[in-house]
């Protein structure tokens, strides 16, 4: 069993574009800029767009973090994404989701301009994603996508099952995985009402866990052999850890890591690799912007 290391990894790939960045503004470029609106005080929201902030510094990047008290307006929220639509020094940004619940998350979202949507939300990148059209694909299934890249396991022909199907990461999780220019793999979705769900992940040689419940995936789910992706991080109650809880992920790790070829650990894998990729789509939207 090989342990796919997604924090070592995401470390190499924000080494890469910082080189590339250095480069940038060696040759007379400005360096790309990433904003971020937080709305309200959501812990978990909170440590993710501080580790963005973090990982701008350490690629180089300009960072703008715009932050709300949770009873902004819809219309007030609105306005704000227009504007940085319109500011020619922000390359992309970023809506931290979820938003309080007076807010519709999706008409923000198609509020954002897709030339700026780095999160790969915007219906516009997803629809060009899915017909194979060059896009800022969601961040997660796209570092998903480059840990199997990167870590030789072969996709071309083989069965993938996802389990889950939200729009963040099953969904375009699935389409990638079936492009003929991406992972080229047979790939079927099952999710919480799909029949003899244990039998058919069972069958997968690559199965990605996105189901968002805590130790789903046990080892009678898994293919000896199998390469597993666990997507989950839940925050699960512990006494015994400093922060009073502690990240369980989708996957009973120490039952099915024996039987896999490859998998990720929570933490530690998918999650570094998230905000990296977030990263290289605004280093793509910059290049976009100067070219």
């Amino acid at each position: 069993m090989t342990l796919i290391d997604g924090k070592q990894t995401a470390a190499e790939i924000k080494a890469e574009i910082k080189q590339e960045v250095d480069q940038m503004v060696a040759d007379g470029k400005r360096r790309p800029h990433l904003a971020a609106i937080l709305v309200g005080h959501d812990g978990g929201s909170e440590t993710y767009v501080k580790n963005k902030v973090l990982a701008c510094e350490a690629c180089g990047f300009e960072s703008t973090l715009l932050r709300f008290e949770d009873d902004i307006t819809e219309g007030e929220l609105l306005a704000t994404v227009e504007r940085l639509n319109s500011d020619a020094a922000v390359d992309g940004f970023i809506v931290q989701l979820p938003l309080p619940r007076h807010i519709d998350e999706q008409r923000v979202i198609e509020a954002i301009s897709p030339g700026k949507d780095v999160d790969g939300f915007h219906p516009i990148n997803v629809g060009r994603m899915v017909i194979g059209l060059p896009c800022f694909m969601s961040a997660t299934p796209k570092g998903i996508y480059e840990l199997l890249r990167r870590y030789g396991i072969e996709t071309r022909g083989r069965k993938c099952v996802i389990l889950g199907r939200s729009n963040i990461v099953g969904k375009p999780m699935a389409t990638i995985m079936m492009q003929k220019a991406l992972g080229d793999a047979t790939v079927e979705v099952c999710h919480s009402h799909s029949q003899n769900l244990r039998e058919e992940c069972a069958t997968a040689d690559i199965l990605v866990a996105a189901i968002g419940s805590p130790e789903f995936v046990t080892a009678d789910m898994v293919k000896p052999g199998a390469v597993v992706i666990d997507v989950g991080t839940t925050r699960v109650p512990d006494a015994t850890r400093p922060r009073g809880y502690r990240l369980s992920g989708d996957v009973k790790f120490d039952e099915v890591a024996p039987r896999c070829s490859f998998i990720t650990p929570v933490p530690g894998g998918v999650g570094p690799m998230t905000i990296c990729m977030l990263m290289l789509n605004t280093l793509q939207a910059a290049k976009q912007r100067v070219s």
